[in-house]
């Protein structure tokens, strides 16, 4: 049997970046290791707090910050801090495909907001008026940059989002930022806490797995109003324990070197996603999206080769299923909520994603 070659992680094939290393090693020099505060150490979150934002933003501190056991610990911590019984959570989609079940699991009722690859999933404000329900939905989700999508939500874009929300004083943004400093265009990565926050309703998670390299580490964090950042912490001293220190002292090493490890990253990526770009653009019979402005993903409209006779659903991870015969696994993106489309991942090694090419071929040509 064909060994199949992976496209369906989410985890990039980055090495180690030495300034993580050096500075976890430093770290293990101390013993007995630190136990840490639940909500991380004090160096971290005001690194973390510290980061470069707009003049206008809302003030950001270390309480503000949550360090977690990875970026769904942080997800799941607000989302059982802010939902009450019966509240909502409007999802933008195509989505992550974890969002649903940590949503669940959290108590929420998830709804789904669609949007589409004709006008690359823009969002116009009217669009989410219509969407949004005054005193049901509690949480509007979503990530930016775009997990699968690859689509970067401009400032502008989010401040007409912003005006829409303010007339829903209740209602909680959550941003999942995650693949924040993988992007391929000049304008600098736009963050909901760029923005004022006069009601303390803005959310923000992300990590260090995705932009910074440090792929199996553990690592997450949350930025929140201090009374919920508060509650998380509380939340997570219940549950679980802090993140160890030496995880910790590579996060903070990372996020201090934060433009010279993500652009490495970043020179690593290009040339595959140039080749897969390529690849997918000389298909005969689907439609593709514009070159991902972000992520390390691609999401090819791949409708025209379901069986018309089967659900969407159905057709969808049957294509999946022949692909994985086929020698390639994929995300189906029915899962996304987009059935009939797949993520691609292209931070892969080169020769298996040349491997992985052909065999797609072999399956869509």
């Amino acid at each position: 049997m064909t060994a199949p070659v992976s496209l369906a992680s989410g985890y990039g094939n980055f090495a180690i970046p030495p300034e993580a290393a050096a500075a976890a090693a430093r770290a293990f020099q101390t013993s007995p290791l630190p136990v840490l505060p639940a909500a991380g150490s004090e160096a971290l979150r005001a690194a973390l707090a510290g980061r470069p934002r707009s003049t206008d933003a809302a003030p950001l501190g270390p309480a503000n910050v949550v360090i977690t056991p990875g970026a769904k610990a942080a997800l799941f911590a607000l989302l059982k801090t802010v939902l009450r019984p019966d509240d909502e959570v409007l999802l933008l989609t195509p989505s992550w495909f974890g969002f649903d079940e940590l949503v669940a699991r959290a108590g929420g009722t998830l709804r789904t907001l669609p949007l589409s690859p004709d006008n690359n999933y823009d969002l116009p404000a009217e669009q989410l008026r219509a969407a949004l329900s005054a005193g049901r939905t509690r949480v509007l989700l979503f990530t930016n940059p775009g997990n699968p999508t690859g689509r970067r939500y401009s400032w502008a874009e989010l401040a007409g989002w912003l005006q829409v929300t303010a007339d829903f004083p209740d209602l909680y943004l959550l941003s999942d930022e995650i693949y924040d400093l993988i992007h391929f265009e000049s304008e600098p990565p736009v963050s909901l806490l760029d923005f004022p926050d006069p009601r303390g309703r803005h959310l923000v998670v992300s990590g260090f797995s995705k932009s910074l390299g440090l792929i199996g580490w553990g690592l997450g964090y949350l930025v929140a109003p201090a009374p919920v950042a508060a509650a998380c912490a509380a939340w997570q001293h219940a549950t679980g324990a802090a993140v160890p220190a030496p995880q910790q002292a590579a996060a903070l090493a990372v996020t201090e070197a934060a433009a010279e490890v993500s652009g490495r990253l970043l020179e690593q990526l290009r040339p595959t996603r140039a080749y897969l770009h390529d690849f997918l653009a000389a298909l005969p019979a689907a439609r593709q999206p514009p070159l991902p402005a972000a992520t390390y993903y691609a999401f090819p409209d791949l409708r025209a080769y379901l069986r018309p006779s089967q659900s969407p659903v159905a057709a969808s991870a049957e294509l999946v299923a022949r692909l994985r015969t086929a020698g390639v696994d994929v995300v189906d993106g029915a899962g996304c909520h987009a059935p009939g489309f797949a993520r691609l991942s292209y931070a892969v090694p080169d020769a298996d994603l040349a491997t992985a090419c052909d065999r797609m071929a072999a399956v869509l040509r």
